[in-house]
C-alpha cells in the first residue's frame, strides 16, 4: 500500500518589542545578564496584574494580515495549565478558543514541485517561558548535577502560527518555513532566527493511504533548531510511521524529540490534548476589542512583500527571475538596490541596463564583503551609501575604470566610506582609453617584447593577449584592454606589411 504524509506546523515567533508581553520589563533578554530583566509580574509574585503590550497586539495583527487571516473583532486571553518549571506561576497566558487571527492561508512554491496553498488555522498571542540551563556532573556520572534558571526570557511576546494539516511533503514544509521567516523579517516584527531560538518549529506528522481523507494518529516532533533539521525529521518520521503501519501496528499519538546526530526521533511523552491543558479565561485581562479602523490602518502600513516585489523587479527593471529572487530574499537588500537605481536619473532603457549592472555589484562584490567575518553583515549597516554605490556602478558601466580597479575602489569605500570619484582621482585610476595616450605604451610593449612580436608574425595571434598584459602592467591596470588590443593588432599588422 502506498502512503502519503499529512503535515501541520506549529511555529512560535518571538517578537522584537521593547518590553515583555504583560509587563514593562525589557525584552532584550539575549544581551542581558541572567535574571536582570525581571519584575513581580514575570516572577509571578502574589497579587500582580498583567497588562497587555499593545505593540505586540499590533505585530500579531500584521502577521495575521500578511497571512490573509481574518482579524477577530473581539479576542481574549486564557490560562493554560503548564506543569513545567520554566514558568513560575504554573500556567501560561495564551489564547484558546478566540485567537486574534484565524482562517488564513499562504501559497508556497517548493524548488521541485508545484505551487501549493497551505491553510493557516490561527495566529494567537502568548508569553515565552524562562530558560533552563542544565549543568552536567563534573565527575563523569550520568544525569545533570543541577539546573539553572534564567527568567529574563519569561514573558517575552510570542505569536504561535498554526497551519492546517495541508502540507504533503518535507519540501512543502521547508518552503512554508522559509516564506514565513521572510514575511516576519519583511514586517520587521522579529528576527525569525531558528539558531537564536526566536523562531521555533514543531511538526505534526502522520501518514495515511493515498486517496484517503482520514486523519490518523499524529506525532508531534520537537527540538529542531535548523530548517534542514525540520526537513530531516519529517522525512524520518514519514518513513518510521509508514513502517509501523505496514507491519500491522498502530502509530501512537505522542511527542518525540529530534536527535540531529542520530538522525532519528526519540519518544518524549504521550501527546497532550486541549483538555490536558485545562484552559479557562484569564480573569485578570479583559477581552480586547480590535477596532476595524485600526486594522485598516495597520493593513495600509504593510510593506510590499517578497513575492510581489520579485514580480515588480522583473517587470520594472527587466531583471531575470533569479536576480529578482536573490534581491528580494531580504527586505533590506531590496530597499538598498532600489535606492541605488533611484540615485541615477535615467530613461527606462538606460535604467534597465543600469539596474542589471547594479544587481551584479549588490549581489556579487558587495555581498562578498558582507559575508566576510569582519564588519557588518547587514547591507543597511555598511559605510557604502546607495548613492555612492550608484556612482561606482556608473563609473564602471561607462568603462571609466577597469573591473579590477572598480573592485579596489569598492573595498576602499567599504573601509572608509569615501566617495568613489574621490578615490579614483586620488589613486589615479581613471582608465586610459584614448589613442594618443595608449599608442606610445603600445609601441613600447612591442619594442620590449620581440619574441612575442615574432610569434604574432609567424601566425600566433594569441601573442596579442600577452602584449595586452604588458600594456596593462605598464598602465597599472588603467588601460582599456579592448582599445589596447585593437591598437596592438593594428600596429603589428603594419610591422608585418613592412616586412
Amino acid at each position: 500500500m502506498e502512503y502519503e504524509p499529512v503535515i501541520g506546523l506549529e511555529v512560535h515567533v518571538q517578537l522584537n518589542t521593547k518590553s515583555k508581553m504583560f509587563c514593562s520589563c525589557g525584552a532584550d533578554y539575549q544581551s542581558a545578564e541572567p535574571n536582570t530583566r525581571v519584575c513581580p509580574v514575570c516572577l509571578a509574585l502574589p497579587g500582580v496584574l498583567p497588562v497587555v503590550n499593545s505593540a505586540a497586539v499590533e505585530s500579531a495583527i500584521k502577521i495575521g494580515l500578511a497571512l490573509n487571516c481574518e482579524i477577530a473583532e473581539l479576542t481574549k486571553f486564557d490560562r493554560k495549565n503548564y506543569p513545567y518549571p520554566d514558568l513560575m506561576k504554573g500556567y501560561q497566558i495564551s489564547q484558546f478558543d478566540v485567537p486574534i487571527c484565524h482562517d488564513g492561508w499562504m501559497s508556497v512554491q517548493p524548488e521541485d514541485g508545484p505551487e501549493a496553498r497551505i491553510g493557516v488555522t490561527r495566529v494567537h498571542m502568548e508569553e515565552d517561558v524562562a530558560r533552563l540551563i542544565h549543568v552536567d556532573n563534573v565527575d563523569g556520572r550520568s544525569g545533570h548535577a543541577h539546573t539553572l534558571m534564567d527568567i529574563n526570557r519569561a514573558g517575552v511576546p510570542l505569536m504561535e502560527v498554526v497551519s492546517e494539516p495541508d502540507i504533503r511533503s518535507s519540501a512543502q514544509a521547508e518552503a512554508y518555513i522559509l516564506k514565513l521567516q521572510n514575511i516576519i523579517r519583511y514586517l520587521g516584527v522579529g528576527t525569525a532566527s531558528m539558531e537564536e531560538g526566536s523562531f521555533r518549529v514543531d511538526a505534526n506528522v502522520s501518514v495515511r493511504p493515498v486517496g484517503s481523507d482520514e486523519l490518523r494518529e499524529r506525532v508531534e516532533v520537537k527540538n529542531m533548531n535548523r530548517v534542514r533539521a525540520v526537513v530531516r525529521a519529517i522525512d524520518h518520521e514519514i518513513e518510521r510511521q509508514t513502517r509501523v503501519w505496514e507491519s500491522g501496528d498502530r502509530v501512537e499519538m505522542e511527542t518525540r524529540g529530534w536527535d540531529d546526530v542520530a538522525g532519528a526521533t526519540l519518544i518524549q511523552r504521550s501527546k497532550e490534548e486541549a483538555h490536558d491543558y485545562r484552559y479557562f479565561p484569564e480573569p485578570d485581562i479583559p477581552p480586547l476589542e480590535i477596532g476595524r479602523a485600526w486594522v485598516e490602518e495597520i493593513r495600509a502600513s504593510l510593506p510590499e512583500f517578497a513575492d510581489d516585489r520579485r514580480t515588480r523587479f522583473q517587470d520594472e527593471y527587466d531583471l531575470s527571475e533569479y536576480d529578482a529572487a536573490l534581491l528580494t530574499t531580504s527586505r533590506a537588500t531590496a530597499d538598498y538596490f532600489e535606492e541605488v537605481v533611484a540615485a541615477r536619473d535615467l530613461s527606462d532603457v538606460d535604467r534597465s541596463a543600469f539596474a542589471k549592472e547594479a544587481v551584479n555589484w549588490v549581489s556579487g562584490e558587495l555581498a562578498r564583503l558582507l559575508n566576510a567575518p569582519e564588519g557588518p553583515s547587514e547591507i543597511d549597516q555598511t559605510k557604502i551609501k546607495p548613492k555612492q554605490l550608484a556612482a561606482l556602478v556608473a563609473l564602471f558601466q561607462a568603462r571609466t575604470i577597469s573591473n579590477a580597479n572598480a573592485r579596489q575602489v569598492l573595498e576602499e569605500m567599504w573601509s572608509s566610506g569615501s566617495d568613489p570619484d574621490a578615490i579614483v582621482k586620488e589613486r589615479g585610476l581613471l582608465k586610459v582609453s584614448g589613442t594618443d595616450e595608449l599608442l606610445p605604451v603600445v609601441r613600447e610593449a612591442i619594442e620590449n617584447n620581440p619574441n612575442a612580436v615574432e610569434d604574432f608574425l609567424s601566425g600566433k595571434e594569441t601573442a596579442v593577449r600577452f602584449l595586452v598584459g604588458q600594456v596593462m602592467k605598464a598602465t597599472r591596470g588603467r588601460a582599456d584592454a579592448g582599445v589596447a588590443a585593437d591598437l596592438l593588432t593594428q600596429t603589428l599588422e603594419e610591422v608585418k606589411s613592412a616586412r
